[in-house]
């Protein structure tokens, strides 16, 4: 399943690299006219704190890089770039390389170039200039290694629409993300507090390097987002008024041309809405090409309300009379909860148990705040606490989550968790605090040190260590099935032995000895990984299928 993941993250890049083929949109530069261009100079304080005028980058003692970056939209830009060099230059190679190692012929990559390659010609049109000139500014600090696949600006541009386009043509989720909300009386304070799970996945190392970014725009609302490097689109984030965004993937027709990417599309809202009415006003304005829900809080309102949007419909759930709203991947909306697609993604995903396990921990917990906000991201368990095993997609802690966040937008507090996904520490910030006490002769880290929510006791468990030690298996294991070599006894013994519950681990072993022709051990296994909680509908369907075969080879 993470390997899908990683392939529709890549598969969307390769999509956007069709463009490259299109002339038009190889020439096409933002207009720059009406910016400052003049490059930063950065001071290197250390490794881990760089400074370039007002504007600094700062790695805190949880790992989390702490980004503060002011001025117009190609200010911003050079200045994150500049800053950020190493990391961005870094964060390439990672992504780069994994292209090499899931799609590994150049033929391919060409044809698939080729095939798709008017799908791009017409991106930039549905980016708004001023975040096209902020990636642009970026952009001017990325590698030179990689210019035979498109110019700096070019690959830049379309890794902002990666997801979509992959989201669009392979039609899986990309992320199994959870989030939530609370308020009024199921609120401790009453106030609005929401959580929120990003479950994107590429690599260990795509997530070594968050960026807890401070964005002081001369045009829109100061805000926070939580990105990597290169990024500029959100994801998760909260601006100075408290109104906050998250995005969920939803399931998606195959439209015909790319247009507003789902980041750029939050990442507006965020800049320039302060409630609830002039987020949705926004997103009516933009033409997407994917499904997704985006949970908008806001303090002004005091709640939360779900923008579901298609590339043809938009939809807002707001539930009447409630002080909660909860969100996995699919729509809930009147206008979308009955189309074809989002009923199969009930049926068939992990969506639906996700969303009910979240409803039941809420009704566990009558009143929410910080710390029983993060217990719930961290939540490993089944529905009724069953054990899913860990890595299991139907748990809100699938073990992989790029971040956790937390937001109070009533005192402009958030919690991001640090390394690694949502085990680490959930450090405080105060946009009030960050954006008010910004100084230049002081770069200190902006977290709020007392109000950190402590990291997982998880992570001092013997049962932590067994599952980074079963990471490392699994992955020798996909390897030794790819290659049809063959695995000892005391192998998939002590591979089973790391992760118990986890119906995967008996699939492989049940897949290896179906190769092997030892029908009644394959047989044993699969049956076996029946009596564990199988992530979908269609992974217990190919378990049953491999039965059923089994069951005529030995007749």
């Amino acid at each position: 399943m993470k390997n899908r993941i990683i392939l529709f993250f890549i598969i969307g890049f390769l999509t956007m690299l069709a463009s490259c083929g299109t002339s038009k949109s190889m020439r096409h530069q933002p207009d720059l006219t009406q910016y400052n261009a003049t490059k930063p100079t950065v001071i290197k304080i250390d490794d881990s704190v760089f400074v370039s005028g007002k504007n600094s980058l700062l790695k805190n003692k949880q790992g989390l890089w702490e980004l503060y970056a002011e001025g117009d939209p190609l200010e911003i830009g050079l200045n994150t770039g500049a800053l950020s060099d190493s990391l961005l230059k870094k964060q390439e190679h990672i992504f780069f390389s994994k292209i090499q190692d899931i799609v590994p012929s150049k033929f391919q990559q060409k044809l698939l170039r080729h095939f798709l390659k008017w799908y791009n010609r017409k991106l930039y049109s549905n980016v708004p200039n001023e975040y096209q000139t902020e990636i642009f500014g970026v952009s001017q600090y990325t590698s030179r290694d990689f210019d035979n696949i498109a110019p700096q600006y070019q690959r830049s541009l379309y890794l902002h629409a990666a997801h979509d386009i992959g989201h669009a043509l392979q039609d899986l989720a990309l992320v199994g993300c959870s989030s939530f909300a609370a308020w009024g009386e199921k609120s401790e304070d009453g106030n609005l507090i929401l959580g929120r799970n990003f479950d994107f996945y590429v690599n260990d190392a795509f997530a070594e390097n968050k960026i807890v970014a401070f964005i002081n725009p001369k045009e829109g609302h100061k805000f926070m987002m939580i990105t990597w490097p290169g990024m500029i689109g959100a994801v998760s984030g909260m601006n100075e008024k408290g109104l906050t965004v998250t995005i969920n993937a939803g399931k998606s027709k195959i439209p015909l041309i790319a247009k507003t990417p789902i980041s750029i599309l939050t990442r507006e809202i965020l800049q320039h809405a302060q409630n609830i009415s002039e987020a949705i006003a926004i997103a009516q304005k933009r033409a997407v090409f994917v499904s997704e829900s985006i949970m908008v809080g806001s303090a002004e309102d005091n709640k939360a309300v779900l923008i579901e949007v298609t590339p043809k419909k938009m939809d807002v759930y707001d539930v009447p009379n409630s002080d909660q709203l909860f969100c996995s991947n699919h729509f809930q909306g009147e206008e979308l909860k009955n189309d074809k697609r989002n009923q199969s993604q009930i049926a068939n995903s992990h969506s639906e148990y996700r969303l009910e396990k979240m409803k039941e921990l809420f009704f566990e917990n009558p009143k929410i705040n910080p710390k029983i906000a993060s217990d719930i991201l961290r939540n490993k368990e089944g529905l009724n606490n069953i054990s899913l095993g860990y890595g299991n997609e139907k748990a809100l802690n699938q073990l992989m989550a790029h971040h956790g966040v937390i937001f109070k937008p009533a005192t402009k507090q958030v919690w991001v968790s640090a390394n690694p996904y949502q085990l680490g520490e959930f450090v405080c910030y105060n946009l009030d605090t960050v954006f008010k006490e910004r100084k230049t002769d002081s770069i200190v880290s902006f977290q709020q040190v007392n109000l950190d929510i402590p990291k997982d006791p998880f992570l001092e468990t013997v049962s932590y260590k067994n599952y980074r030690k079963f990471r490392t298996e699994d992955h020798k294991i996909d390897l030794y099935l790819k290659n049809k070599e063959t695995i000892s006894p005391e192998f998939i013994h002590n591979y089973q032995s790391l992760n118990p519950d986890y119906w995967v681990v008996y699939y492989k072993a049940g897949l290896y000895f179906y190769q092997k022709k030892q029908y009644q051990l394959s047989q044993s296994n699969f049956e076996k990984a029946l009596t564990k909680e199988v992530t979908t509908v269609p992974d217990k369907a190919v378990l049953e299928k491999y039965l059923k075969k089994i069951k005529r080879k030995l007749q």
